[in-house]
């Protein structure tokens, strides 16, 4: 990773031992959430102090394909883990590279670190000898987290709900 506003970023791999600073990360955003009135999206808890969502957290940073970007101070400013696709959605068409999780900090000086990441995950994809890649997100609101995969390459494949969750799935090909 190279120089991402005022900070460089180095990207490693990720190990349960960073599901704190994780986690940190999600209450960071959700509080932002929280401020611009978006509480459907993943709620306005910090998920630090959620049992279920300490070990989904924990379990994310533990696997194979899960990496963290960290700024100069070793402050962990962004996740993202790789693999298989998620339950709730249909299963794939093809070998493919699934974008599991994907968070980072509201920090303006960390700004992109999200596209980035994205990128990052089209490299591993190419890497492991994959062309397909997907991704969900939450599709309610105003719909900017559906026109930000968009705006990295990502089509819409099909919207799903999970218990009232709106939830879209997207698509690239390489």
């Amino acid at each position: 990773m190279t120089d991402t506003g005022k900070d460089i970023l180095t990207l490693r791999r990720a190990s349960a031992a960073d599901a704190p600073a994780v986690l940190a990360l999600f209450d960071e955003v959700i509080a932002w959430f929280v401020s611009i009135g978006n509480l459907q999206q993943w709620g306005s808890e910090p998920w630090s102090t959620m049992p279920r969502r300490i070990t989904q957290v924990s379990d994310a940073c533990a696997l194979p394909g899960a990496w963290v970007a960290q700024d100069e101070q070793g402050e962990v400013r962004a996740f993202l883990a790789l693999g298989e696709s998620m339950p709730y959605v249909s299963a794939p068409t093809a070998p493919e590279l699934y974008v599991r999780v994907l968070v980072a900090s509201r920090d303006v000086r960390v700004r992109g670190i999200g596209r980035r990441l994205m990128a990052f995950a089209d490299e591993q994809a190419r890497a492991a000898g994959l062309d397909h890649l997907r991704v969900d997100c939450y599709a309610g609101s105003n719909g900017d987290l559906v026109r930000f995969y968009e705006s990295c390459g990502y089509a819409r494949i099909a919207p799903f709900n999970v218990d009232g969750w709106p939830g879209m799935l997207l698509g690239r090909t390489l």
